[in-house]
């Protein structure tokens, strides 16, 4: 269990609602959800397609206007507030300083028409930094971190594979050292042996940088490599939540207990 988990939680999510306009039977896609997260931890959010897990996560990211509830975050200056609450100016500015979110297609997060150490830079520029030399070596650096080629600064993300242009998104995402970041599948669509190299790299910045994590993943494998806890999601309900190993060794839900039992079968 992470030693964090006895400390004051970084995100507090308290019965968040989302009902689409025109939904059938006006059912819910995201219906009373409360969850915590504390420093240093990653949480999986799992269950299978149109389970609501993308749409809680862009609810907590305050992407998508939730009613009731609430989002709580501690502010790297010990300060809470109400997510939800902020002026559209102040959550933008967040989103890009001590947030991150990773796209599942990495188009979406990356600015396509700029070069890779642009887009790298453009995160540093939010927090005021405008001198070209460091943010340039920034950028660099990120590269090599995400295990890309640095050499590669000037290139278009177009030029990129798939696999290489999620890792360039992480490197954007991370260069502010952000507290908390969040994932939506960010290793489906890839081939498998690049989507265990991912996985590694992911791993090892999540231990190395001490990061806070919200993972959403149709995968039950890649909760079970990344995440200390996960909770299950069913038409928009969090049926079970608790560590990782137990939830995926010893299901409670029957819900769990059949997307368990899916891929452990034969």
């Amino acid at each position: 269990m992470n030693a964090n988990m006895h400390a004051e939680p970084l995100l507090k999510v308290q019965g968040l609602n989302l009902r689409y306009p025109g939904a059938r039977d006006g059912a819910y896609a995201v219906q009373d959800a409360s969850l915590e997260l504390h420093p240093g931890e990653v949480l999986a959010i799992v269950g299978e397609s149109g389970s609501g897990k993308s749409s809680l996560l862009n609810c907590i990211a305050g992407r998508i206007a939730c009613a009731p509830g609430h989002v709580h975050y501690r502010r790297a200056s010990e300060a809470w507030v109400d997510v939800h609450a902020l002026p559209e100016r102040e959550r933008r500015l967040l989103a890009r300083t001590e947030w991150g979110f990773v796209e599942q297609h990495a188009a979406d997060g990356l600015r396509m028409n700029v070069s890779a150490g642009a887009n790298v830079g453009e995160r540093l520029m939010a927090l005021g930094e405008r001198r070209f030399d460091t943010l340039r070596e920034q950028g660099r650096q990120w590269m090599s971190a995400v295990e890309l080629d640095a050499e590669r600064i000037d290139d278009s993300p177009k030029a990129f594979s798939g696999g290489m242009r999620q890792r360039l998104q992480i490197a954007r995402n991370l260069v502010t050292h952000p507290r908390l970041v969040l994932m939506d599948e960010p290793t489906s669509g890839l081939d498998v042996s690049v989507q265990a190299r991912l996985l590694d790299l992911i791993r090892s910045l999540v231990a190395r940088l001490h990061l806070s994590a919200l993972i959403v993943t149709h995968d039950l494998g890649v909760a079970r490599l990344l995440a200390q806890r996960t909770l299950v999601m069913r038409q928009g309900r969090i049926v079970e939540q608790g560590l990782t190993d137990r939830v995926l060794d010893d299901p409670q839900h029957p819900y769990t207990q059949l997307l368990v039992s899916s891929v452990v079968a034969p």
